[in-house]
């Protein structure tokens, strides 16, 4: 059985290089396109400047200095290792997602597959490219929790058991596309919000790289999303939040519950 041939957008983050690690295991990785952000112009620079989305990027920024002090995620998925791609020369740089490049890129490349995890989100032609299309790993169950922090929102709302990540195909819309599996992470006293997200991404990789070989071998995987659920946003997300879900976790949200590693697969039935 020949492997897919793919080409992985993702982050530069310990846990996308990992994801991108395992991903190059399963298939033939033809490039990894990682977005630098570093294309700027006068009204994205105001939009960044404004009083409220500036506020938002101190708070983010402050919190997750607090959070990742001690290179905690590079350990977690790494070990006493550096956090780096097994093929750096696979590496492609953008300032974004949605630049020309990648389009040109997949042209050249013509993948059979677009694997996505850890990018802004993905719009225009882009969505068009790869013979089998674009699948992305999204950090929430789908479509129940879309959007951002979907671990957080999932402890906030008292329901730890739906905390998780979704491989699906990428649509127009945000976290919307065809399901293909919902993967669940073994839950413990006393993890946090990171180790939860954390083990999430690291047992989907798993599955990641095993939808690889599955889609190698012919398999009909996908179920169009039953409803839109719910879908949260970045900026609602502030110290109010946070200080619940601390006292949450603190007075035993996750004390009795006995959660192993739950994975869903959905069969074709659009």
């Amino acid at each position: 059985m020949d492997k897919l041939r793919i080409m992985v957008l993702c982050g530069q983050s310990p846990r996308h290089l990992y994801v991108a690690n395992t991903l190059c295991s399963a298939a033939s990785v033809l490039a990894v396109v990682h977005e630098t952000g570093g294309e700027w112009n006068t009204r994205k620079l105001l939009k960044k400047l404004r009083p409220d989305n500036l506020a938002r990027k101190v708070w983010r920024w402050l919190r997750d200095r607090r959070r990742y002090t001690g290179n905690q995620e590079e350990k977690f998925f790494f070990g006493d290792n550096e956090a780096a791609l097994k093929s750096p020369d696979l590496v492609r740089e953008v300032p974004h997602i949605n630049h020309p490049d990648v389009v040109r890129l997949a042209d050249e490349l013509q993948p059979d597959l677009i694997a996505v995890f850890g990018t802004s989100l993905i719009r225009g032609e882009l969505l068009r490219k790869g013979r089998l299309g674009m699948i992305n790993l999204h950090g929430g169950l789908s479509p129940e929790y879309r959007g951002s922090d979907c671990t957080f929102w999932a402890l906030y709302n008292g329901e730890p058991e739906k905390v998780g990540c979704t491989i699906h195909y990428i649509d127009a819309g945000i976290d919307t596309g065809r399901l293909i599996a919902h993967v669940s992470p073994e839950v413990y006293p006393e993890d946090d919000e990171l180790t939860l997200f954390w083990r999430s991404v690291k047992e989907s990789a798993t599955v990641y790289a095993e939808l690889m070989q599955r889609l190698a071998q012919g398999d009909k995987l996908g179920e169009v999303q039953s409803d839109k659920g719910r879908l949260y946003l970045f900026k609602r997300r502030g110290l109010r939040h946070e200080q619940k879900v601390n006292c949450m976790l603190q007075e035993g949200l996750l004390k009795d519950k006995k959660l192993g590693l739950r994975v869903r697969w959905f069969g074709n039935k659009a």
